[in-house]
């Protein structure tokens, strides 16, 4: 089949967004039907992306680390009903009750997230001001030790993300398997899988021949070479890897467990890896999302059950997702910060099954919204303003030598001729429309009516 369709689409995204470069893979069953690499892995050296670069795949770090206590429940070295407290000394107990090592594997463990992991992101990459020493668990420890004031809602009675949660996991891990995390991962994870390129430590990287530069995308569209969090970040997000290494990793969940005949989880296990446990506070076009242990699940995908990860460790991201059903996935990883990973691995996954991705919802969003972008004049362009994109909603601003306003607009009803939004003046909802038909875009915003005639500088 031809994936014109897909190459034109991620080019355009990464184009819109200062992508530096971007590796893609797609599997059917056990094998790779097709790769492709676009932009720069090296933007000063002018090296260019391929299907082998290294990437740092954040949070996709997480579903090796659930499928690591999987392994070991199935050995009998712990449940994954086991109270944490057994194994780490962390005294949470929010609303008085004991974490178990689920609530942590699904992020429903009554903590908000304490944004360890941003902070020491932010930290080593020079994008924020705060610094936490966190290099081992005794850090980590020591930062969550006033965490129970911090704490919501009663295990298993809310979802919310938290790194921290999975950053425990690991250390439960070295526990009850007697190595290092990474150690552990490498032998009963990476090994069975031929994933020969996939790393936690910063020599090893180094010393690999296509590695991908981390690059901050600043607001301005500027790319700046930076660094990963080595050593900061552990079982919630610090492996990095390629989208050919990944793709023997989405068969194995494929294959229920198994790999060309070698097996790393039972099948029963695997679907539990695969079942919702905690639904997803957002709303979804494609029905209630829900988190099970290391992967999210969405059920109506086109027809389908989606399961999948994002990841983003600012200076890269990543994606993987999986249809078991029509034993299709795919593996995307970036060296930046840029258009929705996830949204490009549905546009393939779409693709793959055979229905028009430019009918997926948010496509159809994006498309209309750009639509209406760009500069609008009233009569005689007595007064002119511009109508931006700011990811889902649109902005109106308008300036002059001496001020500006920005004003936000929520959308309605983006869709026809008629497109409703709306902004709040003085606590008073207002309404705002665009009329879109054969002879342009008009806009009716306060008391005026205006045309758009032209893009924005």
């Amino acid at each position: 089949m031809s994936f014109a369709k897909l190459e034109e689409f991620t080019f355009t995204k990464m184009s819109e967004t200062k992508l530096p470069g971007l590796s893609m893979a797609i599997i059917k069953g056990n094998e790779v039907v097709w790769t492709r690499a676009f932009g720069y892995r090296d933007l000063e050296r002018g090296l260019a992306a391929t299907p082998h670069t290294l990437y740092g795949i954040g949070s996709v770090t997480k579903s090796f680390t659930a499928l690591a206590i999987m392994q070991l429940a199935e050995q009998g070295k712990l449940s994954y009903d086991d109270y944490l407290e057994d194994y780490a000394p962390i005294n949470v107990r929010p609303q008085g009750e004991r974490i178990r090592l689920f609530h942590l594997m699904n992020h429903s463990s009554g903590i908000p997230a304490l944004a360890y992991a941003e902070a020491v992101i932010r930290g080593v990459t020079g994008a924020g001001e705060n610094w936490l020493p966190i290099a081992s668990s005794a850090d980590l420890f020591t930062f969550m030790s006033d965490a129970q004031d911090w704490t919501l809602a009663r295990p298993g009675e809310r979802w919310f993300y938290l790194n921290e949660g999975y950053a425990l996991l690991g250390y439960v891990i070295e526990k009850c398997s007697g190595m290092p995390y990474e150690e552990y991962i490498l032998r009963h994870v990476l090994a069975p899988l031929g994933m020969e390129r996939s790393f936690f430590r910063k020599e090893q990287v180094e010393c690999d021949q296509d590695a991908a530069v981390p690059y901050i995308v600043a607001e301005n569209g500027e790319r700046k070479a930076s660094n990963y969090s080595y050593g900061g970040l552990s079982a919630d997000g610090a492996l990095i890897s390629s989208v050919l290494d990944l793709a023997p990793y989405v068969s194995m969940y494929l294959g229920q467990g198994e790999y060309h005949g070698r097996r790393v989880l039972s099948s029963e296990l695997i679907s539990l890896m695969a079942t919702p446990q905690c639904a997803l506070p957002q709303q979804s076009p494609f029905g209630q999302g829900g988190y099970g242990f290391g992967l999210s699940v969405l059920p109506d995908f086109l027809g389908c059950k989606l399961v999948g990860h994002g990841g983003s460790v600012l200076v890269s991201t990543a994606y993987i997702g999986f249809i078991p059903e029509a034993k299709l996935g795919i593996a995307i990883l970036a060296n930046g910060s840029g258009y929705p990973l996830s949204q490009l691995g549905m546009y393939g996954l779409a693709l793959m099954l055979g229905k028009d991705p430019d009918e997926l919802p948010f496509v159809r969003q994006e498309k209309a919204l750009n639509e209406l972008i760009g500069t609008y004049e009233t009569y005689r362009g007595t007064m002119k303003i511009s109508v931006r994109r700011m990811g889902d909603l649109l902005t109106v601003e308008t300036k002059d030598k001496y001020s500006s306003i920005i004003v936000p607009l929520l959308p309605e009803n983006i869709f026809g001729s008629n497109r409703t939004f709306y902004t709040l003046s003085a606590g008073v909802k207002l309404p705002v429309e665009f009329r879109v038909d054969e002879a342009g875009v008009r806009l009716i915003y306060e008391r005026y009516l205006l045309r758009k005639t032209g893009k924005l500088l």
